[in-house]
């Protein structure tokens, strides 16, 4: 049976779809953009600061769900610009161990939720 995770530490959902739907084991993560939830506003114009804000939604929500990082089997990061791929890894690199990062892929997309420039997504297991 589904349970949905929701908290306030995250943004909240901008569509018809929750901030991650829980599945036995699985937790299935929906992308998070550059939005700070306290205060509602985008973090922009620094793709790094940008990453950051991203995975602290992702962070949130993993614990919301009993879970860290640690969990996470997959992710998927989504650019608007590639050349900027360096600079996302650098920060996204700072919340895994190297030796246990989960799988991922990183794609070059033309346009993102509110124009932002990255987005990513989980998927964690218990």
């Amino acid at each position: 049976m589904k349970k949905i995770i929701n908290t306030q530490n995250a943004p909240a959902p901008i569509g018809p779809y929750n901030q991650a739907v829980l599945y036995g084991n699985t937790l299935y993560i929906s992308g998070q953009i550059p939005i700070d939830p306290k205060t509602g506003n985008l973090v922009e114009n620094d793709i790094k600061k940008e990453t950051k804000q991203s995975m602290e939604n992702l962070k949130a929500i993993l614990i919301e769900a009993g879970m860290t990082f640690e969990n996470v089997v997959k992710t998927s990061i989504f650019l608007n610009d590639m050349t900027q791929f360096s600079q996302v890894n650098e920060v996204y690199g700072t919340y895994f161990d190297t030796e246990t990062a989960p799988a991922r892929e990183t794609v070059e997309v033309a346009n993102l939720p509110k124009f932002v420039n990255v987005e990513i997504s989980m998927i964690a297991i218990k």
